[in-house]
């Protein structure tokens, strides 16, 4: 049976529209109509209903939209009855004998399994887990020694719907679920979580463009690191990197870097849990390599193409389940956009061949964003006459049709 996204792609391709004019002709932004044609995330009806007219799909765009929703809400519904029926089930008698173990395993695997995961599923499995968490904390019906883990667990959780609603695109939800995460942080004592609630929070103010707010989040975050344990400080320091490299700042933005590598030096202990709540060395050097791509090429730009090109080999080199296959692909363009900085048009042409081959369903957005840029460096007029310039930016022109 034909689901929505695909038939709203097929009747586009179709009518012959290449997606910046379906966004223009419809008033909606692009990012958002490529994340529903690829069904990373529900297109409002507003947009089926605009888009049906366009295409002259005769309402048939119109009823799938309306079954798959019907579809959606069926499923909520029977969500909700689940997980209301399994808090109902866990009586008293029950919860006293039944430790925690079972949901930290939850927690642990759900945060493994995100690197490589649609951020929806992933969203829906740490709610259901959050609920168990949530009912024994407000019933009392756990041991008083299991009160802390029951909130970090709950805190990772939501931690877990924090980056999901960023992953699709709402900034302002992902920010109400990383404030709980924090609170439960706080109510555990768990400084380990709190500073990595402090780098998310970080993250989702650069999401939005402000930096200044991101720097604030990032230095507010230090409080909770010093002891070494874990990659907590790491994380901040390469997110206070991303601001600073943002506002322009190129001295610092390195200095920044540089209290990464010494901060990782100093772990003495691991990450308690690992996954989304882990900084690896590769996503350390990803972060270093998209910070100084945005600074003014020179050392900055030798160092990002440094640091890309070490995250791509330390992910395609390391365990399966540590390879964050949307931040790789990533990297292969901010390794590109480094060498066009440095003025090397082929080595761009060469780092960014993978990505150019992805199927549709695999360009999440931040590879389109972050290609155009790409794009328009390579399209400036002191590469008029270049043919491998040109043959580049015709492929990421193609990207998303």
């Amino acid at each position: 049976m034909t689901t929505f996204p695909e038939l709203l792609r097929a009747l586009r391709l179709e009518a012959g529209i290449s997606m910046p004019d379906f966004a223009a002709r419809i008033h909606y932004d692009r990012t958002s109509l490529h994340h529903f044609e690829s069904g990373r995330r529900v297109a409002p009806f507003e947009v089926a209903e605009k888009a049906d007219e366009l295409l002259g799909a005769d309402g048939r765009l119109v009823a799938v939209w309306q079954r798959e929703d019907l579809a959606r809400r069926e499923a909520a519904a029977a969500h909700r009855t689940r997980a209301a029926a399994l808090a109902m089930s866990n009586d008293l008698s029950a919860l006293a004998e039944l430790d925690i173990a079972a949901l930290q395993e939850g927690v642990e695997v759900t945060a493994v399994d995100y690197l490589r995961s649609p951020p929806a599923p992933m969203m829906d499995r740490a709610h259901v887990l959050r609920e168990d968490a949530f009912e024994r904390i407000r019933s009392g019906h756990h041991r008083p020694a299991d009160r802390s883990d029951l909130y970090v667990a709950a805190g990772r959780l939501s931690g877990v719907l924090a980056y999901a609603l960023l992953d699709l695109g709402d900034a302002t939800e992902a920010l109400i679920h990383a404030d709980a995460a924090g609170r439960c942080a706080e109510y555990a004592g768990d400084a380990e979580l709190a500073a990595w609630v402090a780098g998310t929070k970080s993250l989702i103010a650069r999401f939005q463009g402000d930096y200044g707010k991101a720097l604030a989040f990032v230095r507010d975050g230090y409080q909770w690191v010093g002891d070494g344990r874990g990659t907590g400080e790491a994380r901040l320091r390469c997110g206070e990197a991303q601001c600073l490299a943002n506002l322009g700042n190129s001295k610092a933005a390195n200095n920044a870097l540089d209290g990464a590598e010494v901060a990782r030096e100093r772990i003495r202990r691991g990450d308690s849990v690992g996954g989304l709540f882990g900084f690896s060395q590769a996503k350390q050097s990803y972060y270093a390599g998209s910070s100084l791509i945005w600074l003014q090429g020179g050392h900055d730009a030798e160092r990002a193409a440094r640091e890309a090109a070490a995250a791509i080999g330390l992910w395609q080199a390391g365990p399966q389940h540590e390879r964050s296959l949307d931040d790789e692909r990533l990297a292969y363009i901010y390794l590109a956009t480094a060498r066009v900085q440095l003025d090397d048009v082929e080595g761009a042409a060469d780092a960014i061949s993978p990505v150019l081959s992805l199927p549709a369903e695999e360009q999440i957005s931040w590879i389109a964003k972050r290609a155009d840029r790409l794009a328009g460096m390579l399209a400036a007029p002191r590469y008029a006459q270049n043919r491998t310039a040109i043959e580049t930016v015709e492929l990421i022109n193609g990207l998303t049709p």
